[in-house]
């Protein structure tokens, strides 16, 4: 032992915070079992949160873009083409609420994100549903077999800015989808089999290629491919009606939208697996929560995805009954338990571990 080994004091119990590698073999099973009997009598989606925050979401995200578009004033555009960047990212992401809650537990909401949000966002519920749920699996996540699962802190540098950027090109993408692909489909079997597999799913990983639909979805797939193949070429006929400015500066709040929900996505876990299966606690343990203080995370991660981490511990907890969730837990388990090695302080932080991650991989 060195002088500065024996001299160095013994960091306290409190300090060390629990990582995915101490729990790959073996689940914390007294977090589990605390998880599952603090939150008891929460869990129920409730309409009255749900269909007020998505109307007014996705209202003031169209009052937006319309002010955007009418307005003469730059600093005015600016101001509305924030405000309606966030306001849509919010409504866009109930999509994430209905992968989850139980499909009687909110009657007529569904068809109603759809019509609302899902159609004129070019991005209906078809592709999450079906997809975010293999992400979850105790088995899969994290593996190949994951939709959502890049081992972003083990790649290249260039990765993390790349993975970033790519979002601007989303809502260009989804008309050329809808309007394109989607159609041609429809004639051609192989394209048809081919845009399903890599172009139907909100994902990230480039080798996932999705299955096709089975039963009763498949008649909400039509449906939904119906409405944005329609809207899409609504959308490119405006050009020819009032010109192609307007159709521009809703693709460029949109574009920022898009990037809004990739940064989200690029802290949402620590992205530290190289592919083998975890238990629920190294799950959970990669996955990020970025709890209160600081109403920042509210922003960027909204609808209860600042909660990330517990999300994973209790995914069909209604984003609603996160905090509450998350304070009984904090409260119980406290500073140091395994719980707590999974909150984290902020999106700059985490950018910053990820990025000095990949600063090795050169």
């Amino acid at each position: 032992m060195t002088m500065h080994q024996t001299l160095e004091p013994a960091r306290p119990d409190a300090l060390v915070r629990a990582t995915r590698v101490q729990f790959m073999a073996e689940d914390d099973k007294a977090m589990l079992r605390a998880a599952r009997d603090l939150t008891k009598g929460l869990g129920e989606a409730k309409p009255g949160f749900y269909w007020p925050d998505m109307l007014m979401s996705a209202g003031l995200g169209y009052a937006g873009i319309a002010v955007t578009i009418l307005s003469g004033n730059l600093a005015v555009q600016i101001a509305a083409g924030l405000v309606a960047a966030l306001a849509l990212y919010r409504a866009l992401m109930f999509i994430h609420e209905l992968t989850h809650i139980h499909r009687d537990a909110l009657p007529g909401f569904r068809t109603g994100w759809n019509l609302l949000v899902g159609i004129p966002l070019l991005t209906p519920s078809f592709m999450y549903e079906g997809v975010h749920t293999i992400h979850h699996k105790r088995t899969q996540y994290g593996t190949l077999e994951d939709p959502e699962y890049l081992p972003l802190a083990l790649m290249k540098p260039w990765s993390l800015p790349l993975f970033v950027l790519i979002a601007l090109l989303a809502p260009v993408a989804l008309i050329v989808r809808a309007a394109v692909l989607v159609p041609l489909g429809a004639l051609i079997p192989a394209l048809r089999k081919f845009t399903w597999e890599r172009f139907s799913a909100l994902s990230i990983n480039p080798e996932f290629r999705r299955r096709p639909p089975e039963g009763d979805f498949i008649g909400r797939v039509r449906w939904q491919e119906a409405g944005v193949f329609v809207w899409s070429w609504a959308l490119i006929g405006s050009i020819f009606v009032i010109g192609w400015q307007p159709l521009a500066i809703a693709l460029a709040v949109l574009s920022l939208t898009a990037v809004l929900n990739q940064l989200r996505t690029l802290v949402a876990h620590l992205w530290e697996n190289e592919g083998e299966p975890m238990t629920v606690t190294a799950q959970f343990l990669d996955s990020v929560n970025v709890p209160p203080p600081g109403l920042a995370a509210e922003i960027w991660a909204p609808v209860g995805l600042r909660y990330h981490a517990l999300h994973h511990l209790m995914p069909s907890m209604p984003y609603h009954d996160l905090p509450e969730a998350h304070r009984r837990l904090a409260r119980e388990l406290g500073t140091g338990s395994t719980y707590d090695g999974a909150n984290h302080p902020g999106m700059l932080v985490l950018v910053g571990r990820i990025a000095r991650s990949t600063m090795g991989r050169r």
